[in-house]
Formats: C-alpha cells, sequence, structure tokens
C-alpha cells in the first residue's frame, strides 16, 4: 500500500470512527506498527490530526465567531437549554459560561425565577436584562473576542470567592479519551476553575461537537456532573461516553 493511499484512509477511519489505532492498523494493513506512526507523526506536523498514545485522534475544525455561531442548530440549542433549565432550582446560584447555548438557557429561565447568575460573559448578562429577580454577576477581565468571555489573572481572582451550586460549561469539542476541550489556553484555565468551585457542573453539547477535539483539554469527562445530548444521538455514541464516566441527559 502507498504512503498517500495509508494516509487516505487513515483519514477516513478518524471521520468514520473518531479515532485511529495505530496497533489495529498495522494488523489490517499488514504494515508495521512503526509505519503507522510516522504516517500519524508527519499528518499531525501538517495539521491533518491530533496524535495521542497509541494512535490519533480528528481536528476540530475552526468555529466561526460568535454571530455566526448564534445561526447554528438553533432547535437543537433550544431542546438542551430546555433540559438544562430542568437542573435549575430557585435561589440558586448558577455560573453560566458564554456561548450560544448557554445563551439560550438564559433566554429560558422565567422572568420570575429568582436566581444569582455568574457570568464572565458580558452577551450573557446582557441577555438577562429584563430579568429583574435574578442578580447578575458580572467577572471582568481581558476579553477573549472569539467567545467574548473574560479571562486572565483578574477573572481567576473573582472566581476564587464564588461556590455556585451549579456551572453550565460551554466546550467546543468533546471526546471519550480526550475529554472536553476549547480553542483557547486562558479560556480552557477559567473553565476549569468555575468547574472545581461548582457543586455540580453540567456541559451542553451539540452534535457537531461529539466525538472530535480542540487544541486545549479542560477536563476528562468523568470530571463533569453530566453531559446535555440530544436524545436523536445515535446509542453507540452514548455508550462511547458512558464508558468514559460520564452521564447523559437526553434533552
Amino acid at each position: 500500500m502507498l504512503t498517500e493511499q495509508r494516509r487516505r484512509l487513515i483519514l477516513e477511519v478518524l471521520t468514520r470512527d473518531g479515532r485511529a489505532v495505530a496497533g489495529e492498523l498495522a494488523r489490517l494493513w499488514e504494515v508495521s506498527e512503526d509505519t503507522i506512526r510516522r504516517d500519524m507523526r508527519d499528518m499531525a506536523s501538517a495539521g491533518l490530526l491530533k496524535r495521542v498514545h497509541g494512535g490519533a485522534l480528528p481536528i476540530t475544525a475552526p468555529l466561526p465567531d460568535l454571530s455566526a455561531r448564534r445561526a447554528l442548530a438553533t432547535d437543537e440549542k433550544r431542546r438542551l437549554a430546555a433540559a438544562a433549565m430542568r437542573l435549575i432550582s430557585p435561589g440558586q446560584v448558577v455560573f453560566l459560561d458564554g456561548g450560544t447555548t448557554t445563551a439560550e438557557i438564559a433566554r429560558q429561565i422565567p422572568l420570575d425565577m429568582a436566581l444569582t447568575v455568574v457570568t464572565h460573559a458580558p452577551t450573557i448578562a446582557a441577555e438577562l436584562e429584563r430579568h429583574a429577580a435574578i442578580e447578575i454577576v458580572l467577572i471582568g477581565g481581558r476579553i477573549y473576542r472569539h467567545s467574548m468571555v473574560a479571562v486572565g489573572p483578574t477573572a481567576l481572582a473573582a472566581i476564587e470567592r464564588i461556590r455556585p451550586h451549579v456551572f453550565f460549561l460551554g466546550a467546543t469539542a468533546a471526546h471519550p479519551t480526550e475529554g472536553l476541550s476549547t480553542g483557547d489556553f486562558e479560556e480552557a484555565a477559567i473553565k476549569r476553575r468555575v468547574l472545581e468551585r461548582s457543586l455540580a457542573t453540567y456541559c451542553p453539547l451539540t452534535s457537531d461537537k461529539l466525538d472530535s477535539i480542540s487544541p486545549f483539554g479542560i477536563v476528562p469527562l468523568c470530571d463533569v456532573t453530566g453531559l446535555i445530548v440530544s436524545a436523536e444521538t445515535p446509542d453507540n455514541v452514548l455508550d462511547g461516553y458512558r464508558a468514559a464516566g460520564a452521564e447523559m441527559i437526553l434533552a
């Protein structure tokens, strides 16, 4: 089998299965495992995949900016937000991460529900303008424009003084092996610290984020209380996440 043919097939395996195991491919194609590892190493250098122990994972395509993401998967986001609302009780301190799905959660909060909502996203705070029963705590810092969230030491210092009842975490990718990830190092650190400070953490995920990875890891799946996903997610996909220790909440 020619080198280019092997590498094309590796990409096909990643697209189909969400991962490629070097030893399995070596046996299947009757080549040495070193050959497959060399292919994967060269493909990782070219930005075609991410190397992990024993094989490779697909690279998540860069997300469009926030304004463009607002128009994507709107029905699915509404269903995820409705499931998230069932996890909120009046009087709680709720931390809403930045993002378009968490913005939908903010929009679905009843106008008369008394809550304290903490966020480091000015766009999320703005969604709550008409909610007179909600106390809004906006954390400041340097704004990471792609997600319109505050990051850096100022934001981290404020988070150290908060103990949310529930945190709705936004992630750009989720994978059974690699866990939750996002596209910015500082943003990942903020998400991780809010999770550590929260009594419960749920991550709503649209179907396009499943079985993919972004450059910067947040936490393993077993560290979150639950993943909120579409009820239309195939059982074989759900089983992979459950095997990794994730509770799956279907919307």
